[in-house]
């Protein structure tokens, strides 16, 4: 199990976290519209808050940094683009992804992965916006939430709501087929999860997923079979909805989001030793 090591406040709810150098990006729900703060990585002080210029109101999604393009991206549906914001603080520009993004990662090229959650389709961008590719998931890949290019191009993504039948975390190849999968219908035991909405992958491809209705962040095997959970019911205060992996300081970056009255409340950040 891992051991929680800091806890960052409560504010807005939270839609992504990363990190580039010695920095860590909070990305919040723009109730009052500064919708990052920026903390120092190792003193977890607030250096700063700022706004992205043409973020929609409460559309923002999720957020990746790329060290090799120094810069970060983030997901808007309300507005179904892109936004890439030059760091360590500079040009904002965006480009349409024509379908209602959700989650982003990165490729091994240093691409933009947004997983289009309604039309089943994974698309790859260049970093100026370009359309790369279109992967066309299977029938029963249904919602797909968050989607991961592995070392060797094959891929791996999370995919269900509650109204699905299938919630699972699969192994795709690279023309998008399904290659091996865990999970199935949504429950509570070591082989089920409920709404699996975000994973990050270590440098041995093992992965961490959060499995957001059990209140818990789950870790598999390369091959997709159940090794433990990561952190528990216990240790989370609300819903763990986004996930960030440190593999260099050996530490996991939690969204933790209070669900109240059909709607997302509160939100903080849990750092969890791993």
């Amino acid at each position: 199990m891992g051991r929680v090591i800091q806890t960052l406040p409560e504010k807005e709810p939270v839609w992504g976290v990363t990190s580039l150098h010695d920095h860590l990006f909070v990305l919040r729900d723009n109730t009052h519209f500064e919708q990052i703060e920026v903390y120092d990585i190792n003193s977890f002080i607030l250096l700063r808050c700022f706004t992205v210029p043409g973020l929609g109101f409460r559309g923002a999604d999720d957020i990746v940094a790329c060290g090799h393009n120094h810069c970060a991206y983030i997901s808007d549906w309300s507005h179904q683009s892109v936004h890439r914001l030059a760091l360590p603080g500079g040009a904002v520009t965006q480009w349409l992804v024509h379908d209602i993004p959700v989650r982003l990662s990165l490729t091994c090229t240093h691409n933009v992965l947004v997983s289009c959650r309604q039309v089943r389709k994974v698309k790859e961008f260049s970093t100026d916006g370009k359309l790369l590719r279109v992967l066309t998931l299977p029938e029963d890949v249904m919602s797909p939430q968050h989607t991961i290019q592995l070392s060797g191009g094959q891929f791996i993504v999370c995919h269900g709501r509650t109204v699905d039948p299938l919630l699972r975390i699969c192994l795709l190849g690279s023309d998008g087929s399904v290659v091996n999968s865990f999970g199935g219908p949504p429950g509570s035991g070591s082989q089920q999860m409920n709404c699996p909405t975000h994973m990050a992958v270590d440098r041995n491809e093992f992965v961490f997923v959060a499995d957001v209705i059990n209140f818990r962040v789950l870790l598999l095997s390369p091959q997709l079979t159940y090794v433990r959970e990561v952190v528990s019911h216990e240790q989370l205060r609300w819903r763990p909805v986004r996930v960030h992996l440190d593999s260099d300081r050996g530490r996991l970056y939690i969204a933790d989001n209070e669900y109240k009255d059909g709607a997302f409340r509160i939100g903080r950040v849990i750092v969890v030793s791993v």
